[in-house]
């Protein structure tokens, strides 16, 4: 997949087939319009685009607000265009002045001259321009002037619930993983560098890598314990995840730590990659570090039959 910064990057394709959108999560809807987008691509002997953007432009436009959290970082959202089948992915730069291009000044400035669309694809009730004023009608009414056919994608029904990126991050707030899951298609993904703790897990018996999370729009589950895939570099273990503020000692700060099964390498500095197979349990206040430790004990057996079937 080719990637373009800026739309200055992206050379001019002979047929661009073209779809836009923020894209967080890469979830099954997402999927079902790049899908779409291939198949057409392919009838026309055409190339796939994806226009996106980052940052966020709620994050641009409203920086004040409590934004909800992101599903995606940015590379987490280019490694999983990748692998759906995309060609070329245009990362825009979001800023407020990119934000004061009206509907018609977006489809003429940048779908037609700097992209130069032969057909679009976009998802049901895609909004576009300056205050979401471009819709589905505009696009169908530029194109014949333009030159490009637009399509737009049904609505997509899971279990007979829509899937957005709002209910995915509803359902991860609540740490229901498993509903986040299907919804997105593949198991929702946090990574972070390993840096030092205070090692209070190692002195229960159950030594912990803490994680940092460089992208503060990263959205981090609810807190409590879950069953984990800890991917290091190319291998793969199985973990117990722990998210909270740790109530039996008094905590003051909000932890990501996991305990890696069968593993005792030093991974201090590195990027590790967790995977969110189930949620566990809540996060509780014991009475004290016994009641914590045999709790964490049958924590680690709930999680290995989880991942392991025994």
């Amino acid at each position: 997949m080719n990637i373009y910064r800026s739309l200055d990057e992206f050379k001019a394709l002979e047929r661009p087939v073209v779809t836009l959108g923020t894209f967080d999560g890469v979830h099954f809807g997402h999927r079902k319009i790049i899908q779409r987008l291939l198949e057409v691509a392919k009838s026309i002997n055409g190339e796939t685009v994806v226009l996106t953007f980052f940052p966020h432009p709620r994050m641009i436009l409203h920086p004040e607000a409590n934004h909800p959290k992101m599903i995606n970082t940015l590379d987490e959202k280019i490694d999983l265009l990748k692998k759906a089948g995309v060609q070329h992915l245009i990362i825009i730069p979001f800023t407020r002045d990119f934000s004061n291009l009206n509907s018609s000044e977006f489809i003429e400035d940048i779908l037609v001259k700097k992209i130069g669309t032969k057909k679009l694809v976009i998802g049901y009730d895609h909004r576009f321009g300056k205050d979401r004023e471009g819709s589905f009608e505009h696009l169908k009414m530029y194109g014949p002037q333009y030159g490009f056919e637009v399509e737009e994608i049904p609505e997509q029904d899971v279990n007979d619930v829509a899937v957005s990126s709002t209910k995915i991050r509803e359902a991860l707030l609540k740490g229901n993983v498993k509903v986040a899951d299907q919804f997105l298609g593949y198991n929702f993904i946090l990574s972070g560098k390993v840096v030092k703790g205070d090692q209070i897990g190692r002195t229960l018996g159950f030594p912990t890598a803490n994680l940092f999370v460089e992208e503060s729009y990263k959205l981090i589950p609810a807190d409590g314990i879950y069953a984990v895939n800890v991917h290091i570099e190319d291998d793969v273990f199985g973990g117990m995840l722990y998210i909270g503020n740790r109530p039996t000692i008094n905590g003051m700060t909000h932890n990501i730590e996991v305990n890696i099964f069968n593993f005792d390498q030093d991974i201090y500095n590195q990027t590790i990659t967790l995977e969110f197979i189930d949620y566990l349990r809540g996060d509780e206040k014991f009475d004290g570090l016994k009641e914590l430790t045999a709790q964490l004990k049958q924590d680690e057996v709930n999680a290995r039959k989880i991942l392991y079937g025994n």
